[in-house]
């Protein structure tokens, strides 16, 4: 039998536990929680690890990203995160919760029974605490050519398109690039070098049904690839945690539809 051992960098330890004051827990009306945090930081040999924060939720707002924002600003001023809309539209506080991907802004603090446990997206590089580093995952969608193609002259106006013809990428187009889908899909654990995961091929089907975007058979032969497109085996992992409410695994059908339409 084969036996692992983990690096010992690998081991998540515990840390500090940070406690309020009795009298501020006697005090609170809407009750005392405990935020558990992954904490990790290049600057030193540290191994990574949890703190734990106790947090009178009379000093803050109802969603974790008001939780973490209150431990910063009061609490540990080192503590590292992305933030920026607080509306659940730019996707900078992707993180994993309570076992599962989503968005700190738009996740309820009292919608997670017992202690508050946050990480970062799993099975991506960390540059500090809850920052991932998505470097490799913007240099695939950049690889998919994100932007309108066409050979055809330019229009002396905008491009046109029919309600029906918008339709078809008004849910593609949704997508914030948060990738919380992604970072849920095993596949992608696996094999992140070669597959594109749900994200970067969620972006690819909105340009494949854009009825302007003129490059439908260069796109494809881009996607026709062992390990680009069809290391997706549609568990739904992607789309289960979408914050979003989007089908990445839809859309993965319809680009793998769409190669075999084009073969007979």
């Amino acid at each position: 039998m084969a036996e692992l051992v983990l690096d010992r960098k690998s081991q998540v330890k515990t840390g500090k536990l940070h406690v309020l004051p009795d009298g501020a827990r006697a005090a609170s009306k809407k009750g005392v929680k405990k935020f558990k945090v992954y904490r990790w930081s290049p600057d030193d040999a540290e191994n990574p690890h949890t703190d734990t924060y106790e947090i009178n939720l009379d000093d803050c707002g109802p969603m974790v990203l008001d939780a973490l924002i209150h431990i910063k600003n009061d609490k540990d001023q080192t503590l590292t995160f992305r933030r920026s809309c607080r509306e659940g539209i730019c996707g900078s506080c992707a993180m994993n919760i309570d076992g599962t991907n989503t968005l700190a802004c738009i996740k309820a603090i009292d919608d997670v029974e017992g202690e508050v446990k946050i990480y970062p997206l799993p099975h991506m590089p960390v540059v500090k605490d809850l920052v991932p580093d998505l470097k490799h995952v913007y240099a695939q969608l950049e690889s998919i050519e994100p932007w309108l193609k066409t050979d055809s002259a330019a229009p002396t106006r905008e491009r046109l398109q029919s309600p029906e013809d918008q339709h078809k990428i008004d849910s593609p187009s949704a997508c914030i690039l948060c990738f919380c889908c992604s970072t849920a899909c095993p596949s992608y654990w696996w094999n992140s070098e070669k597959f594109l995961g749900p994200a970067i091929l969620l972006q690819a089907f909105r340009w494949l049904a854009d009825s302007r975007d003129e490059a439908t058979g260069e796109r494809l032969d881009f996607l026709e690839d062992p390990f680009k497109l069809y290391r997706c085996h549609t568990i739904m992992n992607c789309t289960k945690t979408c914050p979003k409410g989007l089908n990445p695994a839809a859309a993965i059908g319809e680009i793998k539809k769409m190669i075999v339409a084009r073969q007979h």
